[in-house]
């Protein structure tokens, strides 16, 4: 039913961007236009086109349009509200709400709304229809704005169009192998370096926090392994967390808490988007990926509440919850990746996800004041929120154990995002730079150009951030 490989570097969406209208049919002038600016817009124009924009009501709300009519019934052009100017998803409902045709900026736009049209256009046009039987409506199409840099917008567009797909196919079809599957195709393309670990394997290799999250499964957990650029180049690693289904294990979810479990490998969706960006644009950097890809389910191998798990780094964790697995498996591939010293760890994980800051937010966690700024402002020049939350030190207590080295989840669910936070600290060297995003990654309804399901959210501000420190 579903293709092999989700990975395409040119996405269907990007099929809304176009290098001319059809032979015989102009392309329709967009005029977009700020609320603010819309009255002296409206002075200039004839007063029979300035009544009939008043009639219509038009304000220049973001999103807003209002066609102008021409000779012969013909469309003169088309205005297109900015609000105030800061939404760059201000033209992204277009693609789908405008009638099927070409379009194109009307001269004197600059290249920075040039670049953000093209953006919100060819995100707005997405769909996962993958599992449709019947093809949509096209959407319309934008001619290429002049002056934007298309490999940069192709790259971002690609990048979040698969971190989409990814989130958004059914578990059933995206298991641990599917995953590896996906990987590996991204290797391929780039021409990096995969490798795989599955199964019995793993504890063989010591990887045993990763095997006692997925050994229950009927799927095989596997640690997933790209490499990619010169060995002498800082190192960036990137480690997302691969857990393609949650049922929670033991301790089982509510059925309702269930829903949007196929969501859990959202981190490992993200990690690799980010990979693609990085390889895409050449960054002089030695990249390398780690992912966990388990499915935390319920059988006779399943591990349990209690029990006290070896890791990679040395240390005995005790089993506070089994629905709290994407820390432990984060904990052996983030002591892996610590081992080589990077010069930047990221880690991105739906671990609490939206209990903090909701769905449109991203939380950061880091020990480092120089990093959290550095991406912050990447974060705020790219318009996608981050917000930092503490490493409150005093809550390293919550997860004492008697047991054994560390709680996964210690005395109690207070302060949940802070502890698990410490808890992937303690697999981390103080003096690495390292940060982990913890992230919701669904979308629970839609909006333009963000349509309900798999979300993005901080990936071009990690993009942003890589090529500040690391780029030529």
């Amino acid at each position: 039913m579903a293709e092999p490989f989700l990975f395409r570097p040119d996405p269907p969406c990007l099929d809304a961007l176009v290098e001319a209208p059809a032979e015989g049919a102009p392309a329709v002038p967009l005029i977009p236009i700020r609320t603010d600016a819309l009255e002296a817009w409206l002075a200039e124009q004839p007063p029979e086109r300035a009544a009939w924009v008043r009639a219509a009501g038009f304000t220049g709300r973001a999103g807003a349009v209002c066609p102008l009519p021409g000779d012969g019934g013909t469309r003169a052009g088309v205005l297109v509200g900015l609000g105030d100017g800061d939404d760059p998803w201000a033209l992204a409902g277009l693609p789908r709400a405008l009638p099927a045709g070409a379009y194109a900026l009307a001269d004197g736009d600059g290249a920075d709304l040039a670049e953000t049209a093209a953006l919100a256009w060819a995100l707005g046009a997405y769909r996962f229809d993958r599992y449709k039987t019947a093809p949509g409506d096209p959407p319309a199409r934008l001619v290429w704005p002049a002056g934007v840099g298309r490999a940069a917008v192709r790259r971002r567009v690609a990048a979040v169009a698969w971190v989409r797909d990814l989130v958004n196919t059914p578990a059933a079809d995206l298991g641990p192998a599917e995953l590896a599957a996906e990987t590996r195709a991204l290797a391929e393309h780039h021409g990096a370096r995969f490798h795989e670990i599955v199964g019995d394997a793993l504890p063989a290799e010591n990887w045993p926090a990763v095997y006692a999250v997925g050994k229950g499964s009927a799927r095989a957990p596997r640690l997933l392994d790209l490499r990619w650029g010169d060995a002498a180049r800082p190192r960036v690693t990137l480690v997302g967390k691969g857990v393609v289904f949650d049922s929670g294990g033991l301790d089982l979810k509510p059925a309702s808490a269930m829903l949007v479990m196929k969501k859990d490998m959202a981190g490992a969706a993200h990690a690799l988007g980010l990979a693609h960006m990085i390889m895409d644009a050449g960054l002089p950097v030695c990249l390398r990926v780690l992912i966990p890809a388990v499915e935390n389910m319920v059988s006779g191998t399943s591990f349990r509440p209690r029990d006290v798990l070896a890791t990679r780094k040395g240390l005995t964790v005790e089993v506070g919850d089994t629905d709290a697995e994407g820390r432990l498996v984060l904990a052996d591939a983030l002591a892996e990746a610590d081992g080589e010293r990077p010069a930047l760890l990221l880690d991105m994980a739906t671990l609490t996800g939206g209990v903090a800051l909701g769905p449109n937010i991203s939380a950061l966690f880091t020990r480092h004041d120089a990093l959290a700024a550095d991406l912050l402002d990447a974060a705020t020049a790219v318009d996608e929120p981050v917000w930092r939350l503490p490493l409150h030190v005093p809550y390293r207590a919550m997860l004492d154990s008697t047991v054994a080295d560390i709680s996964s989840t210690g005395s109690g669910r207070l302060g949940g995002a802070i502890t698990a936070a410490l808890f992937l600290a303690e697999f981390v060297s103080p003096e690495t730079p390292w940060a982990h995003l913890d992230l919701y990654a669904w979308n629970p309804k839609t909006k333009p150009g963000r349509p309900e399901g798999g979300a993005v959210q901080g990936l071009t501000a990690l993009y942003g951030l890589i090529e500040r420190r690391f780029g030529a």
